[in-house]
């Protein structure tokens, strides 16, 4: 029996399921993608994401490796309809890519990136897919605290505690608030995240661009490597991964 590995790209809302990772007493992305696949290809098939998303946080680019069993990889490839027929609307296959037998979805990323959106006047339109806040923000002051960010390789100050990792540190590549027409935007980017970290920072930037701590605050926080010094987790409703990169596609 001869095995091939491919990445699969998808997206989805994130609002009705309990993030990306598959859990036994509630509904995830993982599993329904697993359930579909499995159908189509009329074997078992387990994805491995590229990391893991929470509750109602959203993803516009998220990247799985799996290995299936004597099928050509031409009707592989051209499977995209067929598992999309099988899932739910909030769930879609963007693409599926043939990759080395070791490649990895997690491991083989050299970055990520997100978006977060926060709106400042009701919109029933924004619904689930944004945060409102009714406070005006210092967007200026606030993009000269997220520059700080680059000073800085440890934080765990934004992570929960009692995660599984071997470090706290990252890289952080981009942080910089962008105002659209209908509200405003975060965009971070680094070679990994910690549990909760970029909805952590954002709570704490928000108390910058509030006026309720100053930049040298905002620093001394991330010194502190303690979580409960940062401000409240931004709801997860604006949170959306947009973007993961690879060597090697």
């Amino acid at each position: 029996m001869s095995q091939n590995r491919y990445f699969i790209q998808i997206a989805y809302d994130g609002t009705p399921y309990h993030g990306w990772q598959t859990q036994p007493n509630a509904l995830a992305v993982q599993e329904l993608l697993d359930k579909a696949m499995s159908v189509y290809f009329r074997q078992p098939i387990e994805t491995l994401g590229c990391g893991r998303t929470d509750t109602g946080v959203h993803a516009t680019e998220f990247f799985a490796h799996f290995d299936v069993a004597d099928v050509k990889a031409e009707k592989v490839l051209n499977a995209v309809a067929g598992i999309n027929a099988l899932l739910p609307y909030q769930i879609a296959v963007q693409k599926i890519i043939p990759v080395q037998h070791d490649a990895h979805a997690r491991f083989d990323a050299t970055a990520r990136a997100y978006k977060y959106h926060v709106h400042f006047q009701k919109d029933p339109f924004k619904l689930n897919r944004s945060w409102l806040l009714k406070d005006q923000l210092d967007v200026e002051r606030m993009n000269l605290a997220a520059a700080a960010l680059f000073q800085f390789t440890d934080f765990s100050a934004f992570s929960k505690s009692n995660t599984q990792t071997f470090t706290n540190n990252c890289k952080i590549m981009e942080a910089r608030f962008e105002v659209m027409a209908d509200g405003l935007v975060f965009n971070i980017k680094a070679d990994r995240f910690l549990r909760n970290m970029v909805r952590a920072i954002m709570g704490t930037l928000v108390r910058i661009g509030k006026g309720e701590i100053d930049i040298e605050d905002f620093k001394q926080i991330i010194e502190s490597k303690n979580r409960s010094n940062a401000g409240q987790s931004v709801p997860a409703c604006g949170l959306y991964l947009v973007k993961v990169e690879y060597p090697y596609i």
